[in-house]
């Protein structure tokens, strides 16, 4: 039996306990059901706003049967990583489709967003040189700066002429600016040409996270920088394959330089199993699912307008967000899981983001709008949702 009186466990049973004093404990919902907007949690169907599952792809019956003909066809496991003997004629067919459904001359596929963003700037950055992050990137990139053991500064948000200072004051032999697109728990968009011309002037690469806005912007859904009308050989795009294309798995896009150095020096490529071949063939379905979705992207449209319009008396609490992602800003960590709890009774799934995925002070509900979505749907959140803020506010005065 293990000894239970250890300090090093005594240790972390009183940080747990100071965990769920602060209401940061963070538990998992087990779903007995596919994703979509009405899932079976603990036994009973929920109305769900809980995924990033932005077009409705997840559980799509033209997926479903790709993914039972990609089984057939490839079987169930890649066997070993990409430069062994996992790459295969479906992996290279799916990069060259992401390649030039983004625009680039090439792609690199991975596993994961995370171990994309782990893996690029420590394959083209060091020591003497520095990396300059939004204060609200996703974890991933931050952790990528930090394996890259490049200097990282860190601009406040979307704040262009921080940016600049820090650059101007820069003697880095080379540099880098990492962005999300899309901000993962704010749903703003980061301001995309201005970044670049920022890094044109000051010749650093341009890392844009584009997680959630691939799929939802731009023609076609083909993202963020197509929305903005981007091109550069700077710039390195990364795109995740579990969101809006309702797989798993991401890509690195760029110029063909680019991709050969990463494929030559990023250790999370290197160093790991392929995807299994049967997903590449799925996501290979999924891309023309997202190309010909024009009609789903026109129906988030209007789920997201409604959602503001109904939530219009509570405007002070929205985020600035044209995107899926609604936030809704309580403050404090217990109101906020005293909200999403009162809404699970009316069997609405919202979750309760909290400190130190968001900053201090601004735990927020994050709700996640699909186009499996009906406005009946919004409505309905919306209602329940103005109830407990309309309780909250008056508990306030």
């Amino acid at each position: 039996m293990p000894n239970t009186r250890s300090p090093l466990l005594v240790n972390l049973r009183d940080a747990l306990a100071d965990i769920d004093t602060a209401s940061l404990r963070r538990r998992r919902r087990t779903t007995e059901s596919p994703c979509a907007s009405q899932v079976t949690l603990n036994g009973r169907q929920v109305l769900a706003f809980a995924s990033n599952d932005y077009l409705g792809l997840a559980n799509h019956p033209q997926l479903v049967e790709a993914a039972a003909e990609g089984a057939r066809r490839w079987g169930v496991g890649a066997g070993a990583s990409h430069l062994v003997s996992g790459h295969s004629a479906v992996h290279e067919a799916l990069e060259d489709e992401l390649a030039r459904f983004v625009g680039c001359e090439a792609a690199l596929v991975f596993s994961t967003g995370y171990m994309a963003n782990i893996a690029i700037m420590p394959a083209l950055l060091g020591r003497n040189d520095e990396i300059f992050g939004d204060r609200l990137n996703h974890a991933s990139l931050v952790d990528g700066a930090l394996l890259s053991r490049a200097t990282m500064r860190r601009y406040p948000h979307n704040d262009m002429a921080a940016l600049a200072d820090m650059l101007n004051a820069s003697s880095a032999r080379y540099k880098l600016i990492a962005t999300d697109a899309v901000f993962s728990m704010d749903g703003d968009i980061a301001p995309l040409p201005s970044l670049l011309e920022l890094a044109e002037r000051h010749d650093a690469w341009l890392l844009v996270d584009d997680a959630h806005g691939f799929g939802v912007l731009g023609p076609r859904g083909h993202g963020s920088l197509a929305e903005a009308g981007l091109y550069a050989d700077r710039i390195i795009l990364m795109g995740t394959l579990g969101k809006a294309a309702g797989v798993a798995g991401a890509f690195v896009a760029g110029s063909r330089t680019l991709i050969e150095w990463l494929l030559q020096k990023s250790r999370s490529y290197i160093f790991t199993t392929a995807m299994p071949p049967m997903q590449a063939h799925i996501l290979l379905n999924s891309l023309e699912l997202i190309e010909n979705a024009d009609d789903r992207r026109r129906h988030l449209s209007a789920l997201i307008a409604r959602f503001r319009d109904g939530m219009a008396p509570y405007a002070e609490r929205l985020m600035p967000s044209t995107t899926p992602i609604q936030p809704v800003v309580i403050g404090d960590n217990a109101a906020t899981m005293d909200i999403a709890a009162a809404l699970l009774e009316r069997d609405i799934w919202t979750p309760a983001i909290r400190p130190p995925t968001v900053p201090a002070g601004s735990a927020r509900l994050r709700v996640s709008l699909s186009a499996a979505h009906s406005l009946a749907q919004v409505d309905q959140l919306t209602a329940a949702l103005g109830e407990q803020l309309s309780a909250l506010n008056a508990r306030v005065t």
